[in-house]
């Protein structure tokens, strides 16, 4: 049991210091609302003219997770390098599961359209075959 005891002392300390975080920005924090122009956006002395965009857009997000993805790849990798001739068949089976997994995730964020910076481009529909009929539709007068 004495083992555990620097255990429960550091999660006793850690609760503590949460707590203790809570409690004194309960007690420092400003009483009264702020002003609009605290609230307003400041850069360099210049009214904004326009309201800043509300969020990033979904492609940034999806940029970051290829990147936390592939970054957990390398990471396991490593390890099955320095040993891959003890796991034998058993881990290199399990290397290629993975990077099987991996390789689905990049192939799904790339048909989310996660590497497409540019403006979303959207087909329009044509203008409809034209034809006699439509011309005279069109203009409003039938041909007698």
């Amino acid at each position: 049991m004495d083992q555990y005891l620097p255990i429960l002392g550091l999660l006793i300390l850690g609760a503590l210091f949460a707590s203790g975080s809570f409690v004194a920005s309960a007690l420092l924090a400003p009483r009264k609302r702020p002003s609009d122009a605290k609230l307003a956006p400041y850069e360099c002395g210049i009214v904004p003219e326009i309201e800043p965009p509300a969020r990033f857009p979904v492609r940034f997000y999806l940029v970051a997770m290829i990147f936390v993805i592939f970054d957990i790849e390398v990471v396991f990798m490593y390890p099955f390098a320095v040993v891959f001739r003890q796991l034998g068949a058993f881990g290199l089976v399990e290397v290629l599961l993975f990077s099987v997994v991996v390789f689905a995730s990049l192939l799904f964020l790339v048909s989310e359209g996660a590497l497409s910076w540019g403006p979303v481009k959207r087909l329009t529909k044509g203008a409809p075959s034209r034809s006699s009929d439509s011309t005279i539709s069109r203009i409003g007068t039938r041909a007698a």
